[in-house]
């Protein structure tokens, strides 16, 4: 059940939470549900739960205004901003982490060096956290630098960046890169809740599942968090800033991807916040496609949007699919487009929608975390379409 709240005080003042409220805000939130809870998306069932409801229900009564928008923004994302900044703080011990290394530009006679430099800055780095007293951040470090591990490109400062592959990306016949969403860290990168729903697990069960279904095929696939994920309590979580900034380092990686393997299609697996970073990268202009040249294909789970009004504003002409589980509390979420001064508030039409015009595929019946679980419907697809095998994609 859902409650219309109206915020009529004279002075800003405190909710009911004890929480802050700026004159003349207007919102709905469901009945016995704090605003401070308003932005924690990641629970299921939480389907209406965030800042864009809010701001869908007073764009209806019109009542959008660039101030009101950025006030009632305000109150809502307050808890959250609070808890980003204990977030942030728990990590400043990064500052006297180990610098990274210098690394060779990314070729295919490159790859060896990249990854031997990045193992050894993670061992450092591991140690340099140990003798800080960070024991979280160095279990994280050290399950990252285990044996056998890949990292084409990593990062410690702040929440960290970390670009993990798996198999033989040089002579692959495909490539797969798997681009995620919010809170994916490198503290979360093995573990997000579960070991599927991180991006480590992610990239790992589609590559299984590619392997399983094209055994004879040799296929790369890519961890990509090559850009600052939005924390899902945080305002950029409903702005498309950091996708816009992560859009134009993806595209740099996609080039990247030419340079090591021009033979190999590549194909872009995005989930959640990460599709509206997949957006960004190939929806810019046509004279920044030219590196693109090599991609063949695109595939949007759990989106909240792309940051599209359709595929044709897509700059490279390559198949585009989506796929939405049937309990996954996304489909809530208003797809719209609001400017305010400085941001973009929203992502734009819904990507499983016929107005947005891509290709529908079945993506079960699980929720946010589950397009990657082995043995699921959802990534059996995604390996299909990372195959170039579209024609046997189980439609939605």
């Amino acid at each position: 059940m859902k409650t219309d709240v109206m915020c009529h005080t004279a002075d800003t003042g405190t909710d009911r939470n004890g929480l802050p409220l700026s004159p003349g805000i207007s919102g709905v939130i469901p009945e016995s549900y704090p605003c401070s809870e308003l932005l924690r998306v990641t629970r299921e069932g939480d389907a209406r739960n965030t800042v864009l409801t809010v701001i869908e229900v007073s764009r209806k009564a019109g009542l959008v205004r660039a101030s009101v928008v950025r006030r009632a923004f305000a109150v809502c994302v307050a808890a959250g901003a609070m808890v980003f900044s204990v977030a942030a703080a728990s990590g400043s011990a990064a500052g006297a982490m180990p610098g990274p290394p210098r690394l060779p530009a990314v070729q295919a006679d490159t790859l060896a060096a990249r990854y031997r430099a990045n193992h050894d800055f993670i061992e450092r780095s591991e140690r340099a956290a140990r003798r800080m007293g960070d024991s979280s951040r160095a279990g994280h470090l050290a399950e990252l630098a285990a044996n056998g591990r890949t990292f084409l490109s990593f990062a410690t400062r702040d929440d960290g960046l970390a670009v993990e592959v798996l198999g033989d990306l040089a002579h692959a016949d495909r490539v797969v890169v798997v681009v995620p969403g919010s809170d994916t860290t490198i503290d979360t990168f093995d573990e997000l809740g579960t070991r599927q729903a991180a991006l480590a697990g992610g990239a790992r069960a589609v590559r299984a599942e590619m392997r399983r279904l094209a055994p004879d095929t040799d296929v790369a696939v890519v961890g990509w968090l090559g850009y600052h994920a939005p924390r899902t309590l945080s305002r950029d979580v409903v702005t498309t800033a950091r996708a816009r900034a992560g859009g134009r380092q993806l595209r740099a990686f996609i080039g990247e991807l030419k340079r090591v393997n021009p033979a190999a299609p590549v194909t872009l697996l995005c989930h959640s916040y990460g599709s509206a970073v997949c957006g960004s990268a190939v929806a810019s202009p046509a004279n920044a496609a030219a590196p693109m040249n090599n991609l063949a294909g695109i595939a949007a789970v759990g989106s909240p949007g792309m940051g599209l009004r359709s595929v044709s504003d897509l700059a490279v002409r390559v198949p585009v699919w989506t796929g939405r589980g049937a309990q996954d509390w996304i489909a809530g979420v208003p797809h719209t487009s609001v400017r305010v001064p400085g941001a973009t508030i929203g992502f734009g039409t819904d990507p499983v929608s016929r107005t947005f015009g891509a290709r529908a595929f079945d993506a079960g019946r699980g929720g946010h975390s589950d397009y990657f679980k082995p043995g699921g419907l959802a990534v059996r697809n995604l390996a299909m379409i990372g195959l170039g095998r579209g024609a046997e994609v189980s439609h939605g």
